[in-house]
């Protein structure tokens, strides 16, 4: 706990109110930052659409697995023309292993396409231009313009970061597109996409799906269903 907040919590215990979530996310956050002071993206990606590619895999798979199987893709098909142009069996084959491999190669090479006859081979960094991009939606274009151009247009939304942003009481939403909105209400534009990447640490370190370790958790104080969210059917 830091002292600020030490400060503050004792300042609305004398006047007898409750921070605001507001107040809250923004003391979560500074948490976050010290716990996973060196969280980053843990997709291994080379250039923008690389690491659009590994976004789309990325989807109902881990990144663990996703990095398993990059480095072959990668290697026969380093950038937007050659899986544009690359043989769909081929491609459907190198990336099995991520699930759901028909329709990810099938996106992977139709946004390669676009890529390559309307925007001159290169991955736009607009939020409009990347949602055109077949198996493209919000998520993989906030991750793609934040990592591969430094623009914090949104606040990814993964299952971690709704689950948590849920549990911590920042949002009733369970669409990703409305608990992303109410995120970006509550936090500061430059911390929207290191919020997420560190959300999901905590995630997949403390608080899991199944079973949160509320009693090892450090925003417990901050979070309104601690030891009480035990079991995540």
């Amino acid at each position: 706990m830091t002292f600020a907040f030490l400060l503050f919590t004792c300042a609305m215990t004398t006047t007898r109110k409750s921070p605001s979530k507001k107040q809250r996310a923004l003391e979560i956050l500074t948490r976050i930052k010290s716990l996973y002071p060196d969280a980053t993206c843990s997709l291994n990606y080379s250039t923008p659409v690389q690491l659009l590619v590994a976004t789309i895999l990325s989807a109902q798979c881990t990144d663990e697995r996703v990095n398993q199987v990059t480095p072959a893709l990668f290697g026969r098909f380093p950038d937007a023309a050659s899986l544009a142009n690359a043989d769909i069996e081929e491609l459907e084959n190198l990336v099995r292993s991520t699930g759901f491999y028909r329709n990810k190669s099938k996106n992977i090479q139709a946004a390669c396409r676009m890529i390559v006859s309307e925007f001159d081979s290169v991955v736009p960094n607009q939020m409009e231009q990347l949602l055109k991009l077949p198996g493209v939606a919000r998520k993989t274009a906030n991750v793609v313009l934040a990592h591969a151009y430094g623009i914090n247009a949104g606040v990814t939304v993964d299952t971690h970061v709704k689950r948590l942003s849920q549990r911590l009481g920042l949002t009733k939403h369970s669409e990703p597109v409305k608990i992303e909105q109410d995120l970006m209400k509550l936090l500061p534009q430059p911390d929207w996409e290191n919020w997420s990447i560190r959300l999901i640490y905590h995630g997949r370190a403390i608080c899991k799906a199944r079973s949160p370790a509320c009693g090892a958790c450090q925003l417990a104080d901050l979070c309104p269903t601690a030891h009480k969210v035990m079991t995540i059917g």
